[in-house]
């Protein structure tokens, strides 16, 4: 089998930001400009309707639509599809005096927060995006470089205006990837925006859990505003990547495959529990039916029925009494690696396991041998070698996964190389 990198994920050419490519036009009165989310501009004589902003090192944006349209923009409102930076950071270059900024009621709070936990989810996100984040940042781009756009119109469940004789309609959407995602609905033109709402990647399963954290994510709630969606019989379905689906056939088949591949991970899993089967017996057990698999994403299924499972059990599992105290089993680890015989022992047994075609449970091993001896060289090559072995499983399909593997392998090399 090949080597595969995260660098050459499909998410990787979807998130690129060209500073010299120019602004595209959709139709005669839609226009896109590519960064790491997309800008949009719906014109009219009356006015422009801007959709996101672009990231805060995205600069282009505005003069791209105007060297495209030849004239300068009037931005009569400004709409924010969610709080993530690459929809927000270029704010400022769009509010001219008088522009209404338009975003969903839990938009400030999402952004104060985001603020104030960046030292805590920063690290984390270095950790996973390993192919898009520099590794001798001490934050990553999600955490710096914007100030908050002010003074904003705030909704809660629905919110309307027009422009230049064109209706907007908005819809809170929160169960995509944050809680004050939106989706823009033109109903005379039918085309519908949704931002980064189903992910970043078209095609693909949402990303319903983020390895560098995040809220959870409700898998049933989707479903619902995915069926509204299809409702809306959208014939142009513009999301926060790529160019618009175009053609209301295409876009109908493919919401109805997608709801059907949610909706199957959705009810085995519930069905699962129902039996009585635990968590880890469902992740491995569910697997999409062939005609239901989607395009390259974020994670694999797994994660997602654990999604399932957890937005309906919370964390405590009732498998062990120390799931509700704070004391993790990796306390007595060290411990432990001394009455098995020592990491040497460990990274041995590991070994075996790896050869076995058993990698996690060679990096069980190798986790109590690090406990004892962190830089015991045996067991980080098992888990160097162990990771290298599930990076293969993922056949370049998983972009988290396989950025978390690769900064495992990282880590420990950089462990190896240290005198």
């Amino acid at each position: 089998m090949g080597c595969v990198a995260s660098a050459e994920h499909p998410l990787m050419r979807a998130i690129e930001w060209n500073p010299g490519a120019p602004a595209e036009r959709v139709n005669d009165f839609l226009l896109m400009s590519r960064g790491c989310s997309n800008s949009y501009v719906i014109t009219s004589e009356a006015g422009d309707v801007v959709i996101n902003t672009g990231a805060p090192a995205e600069r282009e944006h505005r003069r791209r639509f105007e060297e495209l349209l030849g004239r300068p923009l009037k931005v009569a409102k400004i709409v924010f599809t969610q709080d993530h930076f690459d929809h927000i950071g270029g704010w400022s270059k769009f509010a001219d005096p008088s522009v209404e900024m338009i975003a969903q009621a839990e938009f400030p709070r999402l952004c104060r927060e985001r603020t104030a936990l960046a030292p805590f989810f920063g690290p984390r996100s270095q950790a996973v995006l390993h192919a898009m984040l520099s590794p001798s940042s001490n934050r990553p781009p999600a955490f710096r470089g914007a100030n908050l756009p002010e003074p904003l119109t705030l909704f809660d469940k629905r919110h309307s205006f027009e422009v230049g004789r064109r209706r907007f309609e908005l819809y809170s959407s929160p169960s995509g990837e944050t809680l004050d995602s939106l989706m823009v609905w033109l109903p005379q033109e039918r085309v519908l925006f949704t931002g980064n709402w189903m992910g970043a990647l078209y095609g693909a399963l949402p990303h319903f859990y983020t390895l560098r954290g995040d809220r959870d994510r409700s898998v049933a709630n989707f479903m619902v505003e995915l069926q509204h969606l299809i409702d809306l019989d959208p014939d142009l379905l513009v999301t926060g990547h790529g160019l618009p689906i175009v053609g209301e056939a295409r876009i109908r088949a493919d919401m109805s495959r997608l709801m059907a591949a949610i909706r199957y991970i959705h009810d085995e899993t519930v069905r699962g529990m129902a039996e009585k089967k635990d968590l880890w017996t469902l992740m491995r057990e569910i697997q999409l039916p062939e005609d239901l698999v989607m395009a390259p994403g974020r994670g694999p299924v797994s994660w997602y029925v654990r999604t399932v499972f957890e937005e309906y059990t919370g964390w405590f599992r009732q498998e062990s009494t120390t799931e509700l105290y704070g004391v993790p089993a990796r306390t007595i680890w060290p411990e432990l690696a001394q009455l098995a015989g020592g990491p040497d022992v460990l990274a041995g047994k590991a070994q075996e396991r790896l050869k076995a075609g058993a990698p996690l449970e060679a990096i069980h091993y190798v986790e109590i041998a690090l406990a004892a001896d962190p830089k015991h060289q045996a067991a980080l090559e098992v888990e160097i070698a162990a990771h290298e072995a599930l990076l293969q499983r993922t056949r370049g399909r998983t972009f988290d996964e396989m950025g978390w593997l690769e900064g495992r392998i990282a880590k420990a090399k950089a462990i190896i190389s240290t005198p």
